[in-house]
């Protein structure tokens, strides 16, 4: 059971992740507000995330597991709701401020059970690859729930359902059986684990790497707007809109792709009869860093096609190649220090992330205001140049 409390906190944050990028053709209207504030909201949600991923890391080494899963359930159902009947900005603010508390219990719990529960505790960053193929379900399911419901029922009863579906596995964290935690956690080591040389490298890999995720998931129904309004001017508004949400899910698809793949090549190179394959913890480096530089010169593409058609299958590709990152930067991390303290590491190395996801997505919302956020998207690039780089330093250490 504990497996799938692994996979189901992996699969809500996925819901977590994709909820504002998902629902913000229909907020921003419903506010009244222009892409530049709608930043502000993704901002406030990967601000308050940040301060939460230190706290929760900390508290699930000293707690454990249950305690942490189940208030990321609860929390973020109860977020989810006020977001579905929340009708001012101010109101809207406030719980995407909440929202990130309980988005990163469920991210903290998810990614320091699933090493622990996959592959036997033998390979992090495997077991990572394949746990978080969860969460590119969830951040694929939930724009095509609110693209069919947005259609069939009001804003408030779409995003309704989508906190009902995040409450429901309560029910499992709160029976299910953990691994327990260090019962002589000190604080003083997770204080520690802020000046280490590995976790700050795999930090900044983080922080690249998120930048392009958070983005992604927020701004790519107004990247498939402009392109789909450029080229079928006189399409049906609705239409363009569930076009455009749509393609948050063609991203998921390729996270799913990706990640699967990724913790399946040690696998596959037995069944071709290739002795002595290493643990993709081992090499991992390299696989990021290959996909890191393809994904900078796909995303160069995304930024100069014409045509809707070209614009899916460049961040199909995009997404392809930087599915494994997360999960192999977090696993080769890992390898590297005591499960005791993963929740640690794993709270300070998340926080650069999402250090990463309230600053690029904001600056490609402000850059935006006077271009388009097709040509915004160049700001990506250079980051996983910087992203190649950095994977090699962290195998050195």
């Amino acid at each position: 059971m504990v497996k799938t409390v692994a996979l189901l906190c992996s699969f809500g944050l996925g819901v977590c992740f994709s909820l504002l990028g998902a629902i913000s053709v229909k907020l921003m209207p419903r506010l009244r507000i222009d892409q530049a504030r709608f930043g502000t909201l993704v901002t406030i949600f990967m601000s308050s995330c940040l301060v939460a991923s230190l706290l929760m890391g900390v508290i699930t080494d000293r707690l454990g597991y249950k305690p942490v899963a189940v208030f990321g359930f609860v929390l973020s159902a109860v977020c989810i709701l006020l977001l579905a009947w929340s009708k001012s900005y101010a109101a809207v603010s406030v719980s995407c401020l909440l929202f990130g508390f309980g988005a990163m219990a469920l991210n903290t719990a998810a990614n320091t059970l699933i090493p622990h529960v996959l592959f036997e505790g033998k390979d992090p960053a495997a077991a990572l690859n394949l746990g978080n193929v969860a969460f590119g379900v969830g951040l694929l399911l939930a724009p095509l729930i609110v693209s069919y419901l947005f259609r069939k029922t009001s804003y408030e009863n779409t995003v309704s359902a989508l906190a009902a579906i995040i409450l429901a596995p309560v029910a499992v964290a709160a029976l299910a059986t953990y691994p327990k935690s260090a019962v002589d956690f000190e604080f003083a080591q997770a204080l520690a684990m802020l000046t280490e040389p590995a976790v700050l490298v795999a930090g900044l890999a983080l922080f690249c790497y998120s930048a392009l995720d958070v983005s992604f998931s927020n701004w790519l129904p107004a990247f498939g707007k402009e392109l789909i309004g450029a080229s079928r001017p006189d399409a049906d508004p609705n239409c363009v809109d569930a076009s455009a949400q749509r393609l948050i899910s063609v991203y998921a698809v390729s996270l799913i792709c990706g990640r699967l793949a990724a913790s399946q090549i040690p696998e596959i190179c037995r069944r071709l009869g290739v002795s002595h394959v290493p643990a993709l913890t081992e090499y991992g480096v390299w696989l990021v860093a290959a996909g890191a530089m393809a994904t900078a010169l796909l995303i160069v593409g995304m930024t100069v096609t014409r045509h809707a058609t070209w614009a899916w299958l460049l961040v199909f590709a995009a997404g392809l190649a930087s599915a494994p990152v997360f999960g192999t930067v977090v696993g080769v991390t890992f390898a590297k220090y005591s499960p005791d303290i993963r929740g640690s590491v794993f709270g300070i190395i998340f926080a650069w992330a999402l250090l990463g996801g309230a600053t690029v997505p904001k600056a490609i919302g402000n850059l935006a205001k006077g271009s388009s956020i097709q040509k915004s998207m160049i700001l990506l690039a250079p980051l996983f140049v910087v992203l190649a780089v950095v994977a090699f330093i962290l195998g050195r250490l």
